[in-house]
């Protein structure tokens, strides 16, 4: 019993925590049919740090369970460029459209297959890929003393930034008591020209 896993994208940072079997196998060599692992999980997480020291990305492609228990006895991962994408249409004959396909039919892949509970073992090793590859240097991973050092760097930018506003709300607060003041002096001032021209007209009346 085969079962496709089409869409199961991995990543060469999925390599947090595998479980026991990884620390067993240089993790800087190259796979090769023979190797082992203690699990499929292992074996994954081997070949995604392969991937990420070589430039590109995995995919688990198939997984074969076994049709006696249903427990998974075979995996396959591969370059995420394998296969391609077909276009798919809808019933009347209209084409739906996809966003453009990153698949390239890339053949570059392992299978494992699990020999016996504890032991699974690479049966099939494709090194070659038909695309471009792309290594990304460990220096452009932030490490945690860069986190941190960045973290500080934004504390005292957003404490500056409090005392910038803080500086703004106090002389705006100096700006608006002018202006209520002169408001007020500007008001008393026309109180003041508007009685005088009542009491102008007023005598000139008498």
């Amino acid at each position: 019993m085969v079962t496709l896993i089409e869409d199961k994208f991995v990543t060469a940072e999925s390599l947090v925590e595998v479980g026991s079997g990884i620390n067993e196998v240089d993790t800087n060599q190259e796979p090769y049919e023979g190797i082992t692992f203690e699990s499929d999980l292992a074996a994954k997480a081997f070949y995604d740090e392969y991937a990420k020291r070589v430039g590109f990305f995995t995919r688990i492609v198939s997984s074969r369970k076994s049709e006696r228990d249903g427990s998974i006895i075979s995996r396959r991962f591969a370059c995420n460029k394998e296969g391609y994408n077909l276009n798919r249409q809808k019933a009347g004959g209209a084409q739906i459209r996809k966003r453009k396909s990153k698949r390239e039919g890339c053949m570059a892949m392992i299978l494992v297959k699990r020999d016996k509970p504890g032991k699974w073992a690479v049966t099939k090793f494709v090194r070659e890929h038909n695309h471009p590859l792309v290594v990304s240097s460990g220096s452009d991973r932030p490490t945690p003393d860069d986190k941190d050092r960045r973290i500080k760097e934004l504390s005292t930018e957003l404490q500056r930034t409090n005392l910038q506003l803080k500086a703004c709300r106090e002389q705006l607060c100096i700006v608006m008591e002018y202006i209520e003041e002169h408001a007020e002096s500007l008001s008393r001032t026309v109180e003041k020209t508007v009685r005088k021209v009542k009491e102008t007209d007023e005598s000139g009346c008498q």
